[in-house]
């Protein structure tokens, strides 16, 4: 049997060591480290309180009355201790983070558009209030869409005019965004009228030209559409991009999958054609905008279309090289070098 008046001081003597450490708690933890400790499941005064089994049994309700109060005069105080540190804790992080409303604002910069971006959605915009839509298609394409549907037979020499990246099981990086178009014939049929933005690749760098660059391409099919509609629509094109009328003329072209094929000049913007010594026009008073033209028939049967009721025009015009033109740059390649002291200065609005 167990001596109960031993039982009992060895019970204060516990009490005692928790309220020394108590005392010098300076941290939460500490005090949670001492409950556990002489409170906690295998805790110095937990065990002792397992003994009282050993304790006569007419001297067990007593003695354990006596040990409970024990026990919860330990937990009360080590309650109250943790209760007076965390308060002091909380204390000290307010005063860390005092705001002294006398400094000065640390505003944060905004984001803007880079250049391309907000081009291209400048374009898009122009056209989709011409009553045209929005289409999209895959970057990674098939020979059929980018060059065979678009009437570039499997050995013409204007397939290396495209430069291509070729990836395996006969796919590729689409050299432009042309194949939307025959899959929105297949897809939509006629009549049709849509705008495709997105990006292209070819294997070509030099300072007008990036193995990646942006591209926005136009499709309009419908019954009795001449070369007239084509040269109105893109006048009102350019007049709005570049904010005021602009002089422009049409030459000749080819492109495999337009016939007859025209580009698009307009007068420079920076210099409109005074300055011999312009560095954007290089004297010659024009600047080459776009490629379109009159879609080819081969390009309608391929979209599903009838070439006999229906023909249509296309045009495309590189992103990258109008926003060139738009902020009166010479190189291409600071839109990509992502410096943005250089991007975020006044070029973008």
């Amino acid at each position: 049997m167990r001596d109960v008046r031993d039982l009992v001081a060895e019970a204060f003597e516990i009490k005692m060591a928790l309220e020394d450490e108590l005392a010098l708690a300076r941290a939460p933890e500490d005090v949670e480290a001492v409950m556990v400790k002489y409170l906690g499941r295998k805790g110095a005064l937990t065990l002792l309180m397992r003994s009282l089994g050993d304790v006569p049994k007419d001297e067990r309700p007593r003695v354990g009355r006596e040990l409970n109060v024990i026990k919860d005069k330990c937990e009360l105080q080590a309650k109250e201790r943790l209760e007076d540190l965390v308060r002091i804790r909380e204390v000290q992080e307010e005063g860390s983070n005092v705001l002294d409303v006398s400094l000065p604002g640390a505003g944060r910069p905004f984001g803007r558009f880079h250049p391309v971006a907000q081009t291209m959605e400048e374009i898009v915009s122009i056209f989709v209030s011409l009553g045209f839509s929005v289409a999209t298609g895959p970057e990674i394409e098939t020979d059929f869409y980018n060059f065979e549907a678009l009437n570039f037979k499997a050995h013409h020499p204007a397939r290396d005019m495209q430069d291509t990246f070729f990836l395996e099981d006969n796919r590729l990086l689409r050299t432009h965004t042309s194949p939307v178009q025959v899959r929105s014939m297949l897809s939509m049929g006629a009549p049709l009228r849509i705008v495709i933005p997105g990006r292209v690749y070819r294997r070509d760098s030099d300072p007008t030209h990036s193995p990646m660059f942006h591209q926005v391409e136009g499709l309009l099919l419908d019954e009795d559409v001449s070369v007239a509609d084509l040269k109105g629509c893109l006048q009102v094109f350019v007049d709005s991009i570049f904010g005021k009328p602009l002089k422009s003329r049409f030459r000749g072209s080819y492109f495999p999958f337009t016939e007859p094929s025209i580009e698009m000049d307009v007068e420079c913007v920076v210099c409109g054609g005074a300055n011999p010594s312009c560095r954007v026009c290089k004297g010659t008073g024009w600047l080459e905008i776009l490629g379109a033209g009159m879609v080819h028939p081969n390009v309608l049967r391929s979209g599903g279309v009838d070439p006999d009721r229906f023909g249509g025009f296309a045009w495309g015009m590189g992103v990258d090289r109008i926003a060139m033109l738009k902020y009166g740059l010479s190189d291409l390649r600071p839109l990509f070098e992502a410096d943005l002291s250089y991007l975020s200065g006044g070029m973008v609005r």
